[in-house]
């Protein structure tokens, strides 16, 4: 009985393991409203990750570009392919922390955090001082 016992704990213990490793953010993401993917990825021993597809990619005939940032000599890099997420180091309990987001649409760059909350789904949280105010998004992986 002992040996059993001893079997489904060693079980148990392994099985934690792989579902810690299976809800790792790497990979293929799309936000709440579906008209962006990106890719989170290793970066160094952080992660990182960039826009690899719009739905509107083109903006009068011609590539989007970053004409929001604040810096003007950043404004004509084009938004797929741009780093917006940066800096990324696991905490605990599947959340990766200390990291920064930069959007976009408003020029501005966030602290951040990325919690998974199943191997599927994934908190982003942008915010300015704590992390108890800020914007989150639930986005859902697509690779």
């Amino acid at each position: 009985m002992k040996k059993y016992l001893v079997a489904f704990v060693f079980f148990l213990a392994l099985h934690g393991i792989a579902l810690s490793q299976s809800l790792s953010p790497i990979g293929i993401w799309t936000n709440q409203e579906k008209e962006a993917r990106f890719e989170i990825y290793k970066c160094g021993d952080k992660l990182c990750g960039k826009i690899t597809w719009l739905a509107e990619p083109n903006r009068n005939g011609k590539p989007k570009t970053d004409v929001n940032n604040p810096d003007k000599k950043m404004q004509d890099r084009p938004l797929i392919g741009l780093v917006f997420l940066q800096g990324f180091e696991y905490d605990e309990h599947n959340k990766w922390d200390d990291g920064t987001i930069y959007d976009p649409k408003s020029g501005k760059t966030y602290s951040s955090y990325m919690q998974m909350l199943d191997k599927n789904k994934i908190e982003v949280k942008g915010y300015i001082g704590i992390s108890l105010i800020g914007r989150s998004q639930i986005w859902t992986r697509v690779q």
